[in-house]
């Protein structure tokens, strides 16, 4: 059996691929509402996970140009 990663340990670019398999799987018109909107609550958690990875990144290059203007490099 396939390992699952969980939102924390998947990368940006894993997230943005898993989104488009469940927007996929949303669009099917033979899912249910149940299965629709449970892969609407998936996708919106990885959103969010995203969402907070690329503001860690954005901190981290935000620190690095302030150190490079102050000469720390």
């Amino acid at each position: 059996m396939a390992e699952t990663k969980t939102n924390q340990e998947m990368s940006i670019e894993e997230t943005l691929e898993a989104l488009e398999m469940i927007i996929e799987k949303m669009e099917d018109r033979d899912s249910s509402l149940e299965e629709t909107f449970a892969n609407y609550e998936l996708g919106m958690k990885m959103v969010k996970s995203c969402s907070d990875q690329i503001d860690r990144v954005e901190k981290k290059i935000q620190v690095l140009a302030e150190e490079s203007r102050d000469g720390e490099f």
